[in-house]
């Protein structure tokens, strides 16, 4: 499983290669390292979404309310900002995650305490949340004049040559692969989706850990809001309004396996990088953003299509339930 997942990475990341080359063709200039790394930053945000809907699909759950947990929060920080931009920037920051990690906890309690379907909870908090949204606002917009020049400053600031924003992307990245690899809540995630019921009799408690999945979500979800509304200076209730489609799709086409168990921060990644490319490169070559669609459409069917292939049972099927 684990050299199919390899594979799988090494596929996706020539794919990558593939598509920087083509697109340097016509315009040099795109596949210069330093506009590599703007377009990094530019998919930061997505990256972090796409880990913690990777923690989440792992358990066989998926959290569509990311997007709206998202606009909650930047709105939230973003008003609070303008109505007292004497809080330290670093004080939103921890509000923004703590905001987000409640919602996505709420989430996790319906799923673990009332046994609902996850997808349908999460249809259902994406709507209430983004309601919230407008309840919190009143419609209104946060503008970059109402906002003070440290919200805006920290993800520009520049650390190493790197804005902000992307050491938070790395930072997410070594923390999402620590927890994956190295503690027992993330072999405790991946045997949750790879067989629950094994799982309860090896002495995991499958509700918690699908709480905590979304717990790491909505804390990523909550981040996110606010370095959105900082790097795009504008909070309103459209906010990342169908959002949550990209970050699963980032999921799908980086290998992350819908039924659960299967997939890697390195995939998530990846996808998520796949989908930023496309959107930075097509526009440049004057391509139709109904172009990007199509062609992150079929990146999602093709990765669904490898998923379910390596998934299939080897072998031959000798007995058959018998036909009534």
């Amino acid at each position: 499983m684990k050299a199919l997942a390899k594979q799988r990475e090494i596929w996706l990341l020539a794919a990558i290669a593939l598509l920087v080359a083509l697109v340097a063709v016509r315009f040099p200039a795109f596949a210069r390292p330093q506009n590599l790394l703007t377009v990094f930053n530019d998919t930061s945000i997505l990256i972090i979404l796409a880990l913690g809907q990777m923690a989440v699909i792992l358990t066989r759950s998926i959290d569509l309310s990311m997007a709206s947990n998202l606009a909650f929060t930047g709105m939230a920080v973003a008003m609070t900002n303008a109505a007292f931009p004497e809080i330290p920037v670093l004080f939103l920051l921890l509000m923004a995650t703590v905001i987000g990690t409640v919602l996505g906890a709420f989430n996790g309690l319906l799923v673990w305490l009332l046994g609902i379907p996850p997808i349908v909870v999460t249809l259902g908090t994406l709507t209430v949340y983004r309601g919230a949204t407008f309840v919190l606002s009143g419609g209104a917009w946060v503008n970059a004049d109402q906002m003070s020049p440290g919200f805006i400053a920290l993800p520009r600031a520049e650390f190493f040559g790197l804005p902000m924003l992307s050491w938070l992307g790395i930072a997410a990245i070594t923390f999402f692969y620590v927890l994956m690899t190295r503690t027992a809540l993330g072999r405790s995630i991946y045997a949750a989706g790879i067989n629950p019921v094994a799982s309860i009799y090896a002495g995991i408690n499958v509700g918690r850990t699908q709480f905590i999945a979304f717990c790491l979500s909505g804390m990523m979800a909550g981040l996110s809001g606010y370095l959105w509304v900082s790097r795009y200076v504008i909070a309103s209730v459209e906010v990342a309004n169908g959002y949550e489609l990209t970050i699963v799709a980032a999921c799908v086409i980086g290998g992350i396996s819908i039924a659960g168990g299967i997939g890697s921060v390195t995939g998530a990644v990846l996808g998520a990088l796949f989908l930023g490319i496309i959107g930075n490169a097509l526009p440049v070559i004057d391509i139709s953003p109904f172009w990007q669609m199509a062609i992150s459409g079929t990146a999602i069917i093709l990765a669904v299509a490898l998923n379910a292939r390596g998934e299939r049972p080897k072998g031959r099927i000798i007995l058959r339930k018998a036909e009534s």
